[in-house]
């Protein structure tokens, strides 16, 4: 017998929605991202306890020894995970969610009796399927368990196309005939779906699919709400799908291409690479005492954080830097790309993570402009979201790309492990310009290095 009257339940439920909804609200800025967090993660709570009191659940323990065993299991992997495995971990996440959600519709379909719950099922199943397998394949790629490059092979597309084409032909056939066969053949197919769905992707565009992907899952929590008449999921899951898709325009629109170029753009070539051959081009390299004279008698630093400072941990070094560059009368900023690192916002919480001032970070319109009058841009890491090619060549898998105008700064230092490209797979002409220095090693090595050469002026 249920605890909680229907009115109750409903209040909880509407608490839980607009915690949902003023989670998303903080998760917007990094200042508000904690709180915004705590909030969401407390409307989940509600959620999950609304649940067990308002209904009459049966194996209750098993329930419950189910939840501590994935309780144990997922609180000290995301403790533990570091923050430049912060994508694949959601991709993992997000896969978990659009699979739960296709198994609880298939096992509803003996309990669903009218046609719009049976599509729901159906839709459910196959989103909830390819959003499963795809987020495999995008955590494989990112963990580089598989080739991160596009991997196509000949026929690809028809293939593609005829797995698509055979998976709506089952949704149509659960719907007609509710068959629990139908279920696990468009199961079956919605994985291989998925599958076909990612492997084409590659380099750059991985965290964009993995946004989409989100969106997808989401689609399938909504409706799993319709299936399970459940109005939370509905409106839970709503909001996922649209904050997904959201997110995937914006990201699209940062990378200068489209979501359609950016799935199937390897088939005609248009994809990013991710090749990892180093250029043997000569460059004017220099040491961290150079580098140090550099920034210490400058007026003004625009550092552009990526990858490779989150690669090396290097966060806490760099805002010393900066904070002792500043101590001497010296202007520091942070020039941030929408995509740079992996994801949206990485390098803000990776920053902020530093206690560097939410102030000094500055989007990628802020702070062009203000490159024109940066005596040294000192890029810690990135290399494909300060590519000139993104401007000056057509064809290049970069281009159209909004990029941050370092080679318009009076010296451009870049701190690289090595002449590898970035994750386009080309090689990046501003490391070859004539105000350009390079020095090379592990990102916090090389700025340690610099740091103790400034305090030293």
């Amino acid at each position: 017998m249920s605890i909680l009257s229907i009115e109750a339940t409903a209040l909880l439920y509407l608490l839980a929605a607009v915690c949902f909804i003023l989670a998303l609200k903080g998760l917007s800025s990094p200042k508000t991202a904690r709180r915004g967090n705590l909030i969401g993660a407390f409307g989940a709570l509600v959620a999950v306890v609304t649940v067990f009191l308002s209904t009459e659940l049966d194996n209750i323990a098993l329930i419950i020894i189910t939840i501590a065993i994935g309780s144990a299991i997922a609180a000290p992997v995301s403790r533990r995970v570091a923050m430049t495995q912060m994508p694949q971990l959601v991709a993992l996440f997000n896969g978990v969610g659009g699979g739960a959600a296709a198994l609880v519709a298939m096992l509803e379909l003996t309990h669903v009796d009218d046609l719009g719950s049976v599509i729901a099922v159906a839709f459910t199943v196959l989103v909830g399927a390819v959003s499963f397998s795809g987020s495999v394949i995008t955590f494989a790629k990112l963990q580089e368990l598989m080739p991160t490059r596009p991997i196509v092979f000949p026929g690809g597309p028809v293939v593609m196309a005829v797995v698509a084409v055979a998976s709506l032909a089952s949704a149509v056939w659960l719907v007609v005939t509710g068959a629990p066969l139908a279920a696990y053949v468009l199961l079956g197919l919605g994985i291989v779906l998925g599958v076909l769905f990612v492997l084409p992707v590659g380099g750059a565009d991985v965290p964009i699919v993995i946004s989409l992907l989100n969106a997808f899952t989401g689609l399938t929590v909504a409706a799993s709400g319709l299936v399970l008449g459940n109005t939370l999921l509905l409106v839970a899951g709503t909001l996922v799908g649209a904050s997904g898709t959201i997110l995937t325009r914006a990201m699209a629109s940062a990378m200068g291409r489209s979501v359609a170029g950016i799935l199937f753009g390897a088939f005609k070539g248009g994809s990013t690479a991710g090749s990892t051959a180093a250029s043997d081009r000569p460059v004017r390299s220099s040491s961290a005492e150079d580098v140090a004279i550099l920034l210490g008698y400058a007026q003004r630093v625009v550092v552009v954080p990526g990858y490779g400072l989150a690669v090396a941990q290097a966060q806490h070094t760099m805002a010393e830097l900066a904070s002792t560059l500043e101590a001497k009368g010296i202007e520091v900023v942070f020039g941030i790309h929408p995509v740079a690192g992996r994801m949206p916002g990485h390098m803000n919480v990776l920053l902020a993570e530093a206690n560097v001032p939410y102030e000094a970070l500055q989007e990628m319109d802020e702070v062009n402009p203000q490159f024109k009058t940066a005596d040294v841009a000192l890029v810690v890491g990135a290399n494909d979201v300060v590519n000139p090619a993104a401007k000056t060549t057509p064809g290049s898998p970069i281009y159209g790309m909004p990029i941050l105008d370092v080679a318009s700064a009076r010296q451009v230092v870049f701190l690289k492990r090595s002449m590898r490209p970035g994750f386009a797979g080309i090689e990046n002409d501003l490391l070859f310009e004539p105000q350009t220095t390079l020095l090379f090693g592990d990102a916090k090595e090389s700025l340690t290095k610099v740091l103790g050469a400034v305090k030293a002026l």
